[in-house]
């Protein structure tokens, strides 16, 4: 809203004609929300200490983790005041995208923030009942499939029910009104996916801004008429305007960082996790890549994996011999590493590191065609 407002006195000062430009815009929504992170961030760290809401750590769990035991949670209101005042500064709120990524996010923020709540104020063990939150997820998919899949003007195009396939030129697959479960199965995926993934200092917060860095490029050159044409992709017009939204997750998330990088002063709870899982998944489903999202957020997907054949394989075991057996050490997969021996600041480190090649041969693949 200010870069419009700004944009408006550009004939006075022609200094503001910069707004007009998606890539200025996105580089100061990164640096507002880095900015209002570590501003804020000692601010809401102070208030959760005062109120004492403090992290309650698996009994079940690596026995170094005791020792995080009452550290403030529910961090990710840090996260998510940086995001939406960023955005709203630089980004233009009249647009499809920011409207339906911004409102993803918000919602499972709040699906979060009603669970951490529960859990650790209320002092109810399980939180939010899953299937609430479940619904959550699903809400927030059903709206968003909707209102992709309704739209008249990705509709007149033949763009409201596909997905693009990574490798070929112009190859898309259409689902027709199976695009809409499809968009919650994504959505609802990986909300879950960094939630189970934000189980070590530092680690989902560094995954969602690498992830992120490459979809804001991704989003760029979708929105760009030229840049598409030349790598044969699909042209979406106004989803350049996901690179403000997508560099501003960014910002706010490396802000964020500061606060929880080992040793974390502040987790960001499911308030966090869930916003930036659900956040992923919109930015994959707007500008259709959502098969790419596999592939980018490919250790989300791991550690997601990781609990369910854990989980699967415990159950059959302890039906067929009398007695559960597991696969790894222990699950979701960074514990496994850790009972393994390593330091948690290596489990995230090399998680960080495989992260980041994930992206680059992410954004390798639209040259791979």
């Amino acid at each position: 809203m200010l870069a419009d407002l700004l944009f408006e006195f550009r004939d006075t000062f022609s200094a503001f004609n910069l707004f007009r430009y998606i890539t200025f815009r996105a580089a100061l929504a990164a640096i507002t929300a880095l900015f209002l992170s570590l501003v804020i961030g000692p601010r809401i760290i102070k208030l959760l200490q005062r109120k004492q809401i403090g992290e309650e750590i698996r009994n079940d769990g690596p026995e170094t983790h005791q020792a995080k035991k009452g550290t403030p949670t529910m961090g990710g209101l840090i996260i998510l005041g940086a995001i939406t005042l960023s955005v709203l500064l630089w980004g233009k709120m009249t647009n499809f995208y920011i409207q339906l990524s911004l409102l993803a996010t918000l919602w499972m923020g709040a699906v979060g923030f009603l669970d951490d709540y529960l859990k650790v104020i209320k002092k109810m063990k399980k939180g939010l009942i899953a299937r609430y939150k479940i619904l959550g997820q699903i809400g927030i998919g059903l709206i968003v499939g909707a209102a992709i899949y309704f739209s008249q003007d990705l509709a007149s195009k033949g763009l409201n029910a596909n997905t693009s396939v990574p490798f070929f030129k112009n190859l898309e697959i259409q689902f027709g009104i199976l695009y809409i479960p499809l968009i919650i199965f994504v959505m609802t995926g990986f909300s879950n996916a960094v939630n189970l993934t934000d189980g070590l200092d530092g680690l989902a917060a560094g995954l969602v801004a690498i992830a992120m860095l490459a979809f804001a490029g991704m989003s760029y050159v979708t929105g760009h008429v030229n840049f598409s044409d030349y790598l044969n992709i699909v042209y979406l017009a106004g989803s350049g305007e996901l690179t403000v939204f997508c560099l501003a997750i960014v910002g706010a998330a490396m802000g964020f960082l500061w606060y929880n990088a080992y040793p974390a002063q502040v987790f960001m709870g499911d308030t966090g996790s869930l916003a930036l899982g659900s956040a992923l998944g919109a930015v994959a489903v707007l500008i259709k890549k959502e098969i790419l999202l596999i592939l980018i957020g490919g250790v989300f997907v791991a550690e997601t994996l990781s609990v369910i054949l854990q989980t699967s394989y415990f159950k059959y075991t302890r039906k067929k011999y009398g007695e559960g057996r597991r696969i790894f050490r222990m699950a979701p997969l960074h514990h496994h590493f850790e009972l393994e021996g390593w330091h948690e600041s290596k489990v995230v480190a090399r998680f960080w590191i495989v992260g980041i090649l994930l992206a680059l041969l992410t954004l390798a693949t639209f040259k791979i065609r």
